[in-house]
């Protein structure tokens, strides 16, 4: 999602045989292993369609909930130093992951900028394109690389970065970023290991999804003249398809987009997906819905069939599958009605 004013999206090798190990998985992942038991270890990632040489980071900085998630889902609290929590995420009491938040330090509840990388003294720095890194704001790739401090960003925001674009689907490109930061910080196997749990939750919700035509789906995300709503290239489009419902703005190629209110009129969704912000509360969302003369007599505002989705369940991170899940079990008992 893109940042709002308001706030809103090497250890040393220890013997040859593990290093042939890491080699080998990794290869599995698209990088290159290098170093010995008494060389920093450095592996070579793809990052939004460039490869990229790292040395395991130390103190790693990141970006919002989905950043800090898929950090912690791999077991690297250790690795991080601290986040930035901007006023759209959710308390981090909420998460599923509020022990390992307590462990490192909270940054700041502003966007992401140069001046706080350089002053937790950063070796690392995980966050999306325009959620987080931005021209704009001056803290891109290229700006931290100077300044001799390694990012990553989320493949799934790489489809509009500058330069080196790489697209993917949603839930591939969260795979994607699991298995390569398994690779930056020697951790593949349990990347390997996650990305395979996840896998298989969502098969078993494509299995059960309702049979006959797609249940039209729009997501409002924000906006009273014009609504914010997903596009193809972010995980909501793929948690209403795999749940069995058709994302009614499937067919735009853009991430987090504006669009009309006479589309979605036209569009007919009979289920609103509402995206909860800790500064945005899905009720004021819904209220509105029902008291706008655009949208009063949609079948869904009609029928009050909303869901609403958690703001970490929305960005790309683990909690995707979360939020999949529950959608999943939502339509299913809609259409059990």
């Amino acid at each position: 999602m893109t940042d709002r004013a308001s706030g809103a999206p090497g250890s040393p090798l220890r013997g040859a045989a593990l290093l042939g190990a890491l080699a080998l998985l990794a290869t599995g992942c698209g990088a290159r292993v290098e170093g010995s038991a008494d060389e920093a270890r450095t592996v070579t990632v793809n990052r939004c369609g460039e490869e990229v040489e790292y040395t395991t980071p130390r103190r790693a900085v990141v970006y919002e909930g989905g950043s800090a998630d898929k950090m912690f889902a791999l077991g690297l609290t250790e690795h991080v130093h601290g986040y930035v929590l901007p006023p759209a995420n959710p308390p981090v009491s909420e998460s599923p992951w509020a022990q390992e938040y307590e462990e490192v330090e909270f940054l700041s509840d502003d966007l992401l900028n140069r001046e706080l990388v350089v002053d937790a003294e950063a070796d690392f720095v995980l966050a999306g394109w325009n959620s987080g890194f931005s021209d704009e704001r001056g803290i891109t790739p290229e700006i931290l690389d100077d300044l001799g401090i390694q990012s990553f960003m989320h493949t799934e925001s790489c489809y509009n970065y500058p330069g080196h674009p790489e697209r993917m689907p949603p839930f591939e490109a969260l795979y994607a970023d699991l298995e390569r930061l398994g690779a930056v910080f020697g951790v593949e196997q349990e990347a390997a290991e996650l990305v395979e749990g996840y896998k298989e939750r969502v098969a078993a919700v494509r299995e059960q999804a309702p049979e006959g035509e797609p249940v039209p789906v729009f997501l409002y995300d924000s906006g009273t003249d014009q609504p914010f709503t997903a596009g193809s290239q972010v995980p909501p489009n793929d948690i209403i398809r795999f749940a069995g419902g058709e994302n009614i703005f499937a067919d735009l190629d853009e991430r987090w987009t504006q669009v009309g209110w006479e589309s979605v009129v036209q569009a007919r969704p009979e289920v609103i997906i509402i995206l909860d912000y800790g500064d945005q509360p899905a009720e004021d969302k819904i209220e509105f819905l029902k008291s706008s003369p655009a949208t009063a007599e949609l079948p869904a505002v009609v029928e009050e069939d909303f869901f609403v989705l958690d703001y970490n369940e929305g960005i790309s991170g683990p909690r995707n599958i979360d939020g999949l899940e529950k959608f999943a079990e939502y339509l299913r008992e809609l259409r059990a009605d």
